[in-house]
């Protein structure tokens, strides 16, 4: 018969890589770990790890074993939850990455919802918040560093969620043309009007680092426009684009929550062919009737809520 204890150790395995790794998140030796995975060898019949250089890599059998493995933690985890919902009384201490915006415009909600409400659960509510981009949160939640992540996925550039996760969508942002007044004025727009990005192909673009999902949103929602942005700028902070943007220094896209609620001296714009993004959260199955997770994920729509219902 398989033993989930060493089903788990073969699924750190898969996602760290190294024994020496597996074997650090789980707090063993690397030779325990070792002596775990012969074990398991011998119940399956089948080898699960082979050599490959220096390092070890799965076998059919164990990838076999990994994708059963995330089914049956995934349901130790949902009995855990359902447990510790009948138990109750316990503190809960939930770790979550969220990106920039969501983190400037959700958490503060979150956060002032656990200070302001009299349920006794919600005062014995610890968050660990990190800010991450997207794709290291999930990788985060992956390793099992975090509990909860807080993504988004554009609708020119869906995100992949990694196996053994469940997720459910917050809000939808919608993608936003930042122009400077007068250029807006000077192109006949309205304020909120919505925007044709060809009549912005030869302005000077402001724009993340290459290295963001939002950037190569930008990429792909100018190229379905018909060209290629003339980029001047990079910097990842909102901030400091719409700020650039208001001096004159070229135009902008940015997701909505982006934009600082203080934004002064630009025009925003929805474009002609909508692009927005649909914020999710993330854990791994079985863990969102975690009643501590399950009040964070309430108290995160609620604020998704609130700001999609803001002017």
């Amino acid at each position: 018969m398989l033993d989930v204890r060493r089903l788990r150790i073969l699924h750190h395995l898969a996602i760290h890589g190294t024994v020496a790794a597996a074997a650090e998140a789980l707090h063993l030796t690397a030779p325990a770990v070792s002596q775990q995975l012969a074990v398991l060898e011998r119940e399956a019949g089948l080898p699960v790890v082979e050599k490959h250089g220096r390092t070890l890599r799965l076998t059919t059998a164990g990838e076999l074993l990994v994708a059963h493995a995330e089914v049956v933690l995934g349901d130790l985890a949902a009995a855990e939850s359902d447990l510790a919902a009948l138990r109750g009384g316990r503190r809960g201490q939930v770790r979550v990455a969220a990106f920039a915006s969501a983190a400037r415009t959700l958490f503060p909600a979150v956060y002032r919802a656990l200070a302001e409400e009299d349920d006794a659960w919600s005062r014995r509510l610890a968050l660990h918040l990190t800010v991450l981009e997207p794709g290291d949160a999930l990788q985060a939640l992956h390793k099992r560093e975090i509990d909860v992540a807080v993504v988004h996925g554009y609708t020119v550039l869906p995100r992949d969620f990694p196996s053994g996760s469940e997720q459910e969508a917050l809000m939808e942002d919608p993608v936003v043309a930042v122009l400077r007044l007068d250029h807006a004025d000077r192109l006949g727009l309205a304020p909120g009007a919505p925007a044709d990005l060809s009549a912005l192909a030869q302005a000077p673009w402001l724009t993340p680092a290459p290295d963001t999902s939002c950037y190569e949103m930008i990429q792909r929602t100018c190229g379905a426009a018909g060209f290629v942005p003339d980029i001047r700028v990079r910097s990842s902070d909102f901030a400091v684009l719409t700020s650039l943007v208001a001096a004159g220094a070229g135009v902008a896209l940015a997701p909505r929550l982006a934009v600082p609620d203080d934004a002064a001296g630009v025009s925003l714009h929805p474009l002609t062919r909508p692009v927005s993004r649909t914020v999710f959260t993330v854990s791994r199955s079985g863990t969102a009737r975690r009643p501590d997770i399950h009040l964070l994920n309430s108290l995160l729509k609620r604020a998704a809520a609130d700001h999609s219902g803001s002017p």
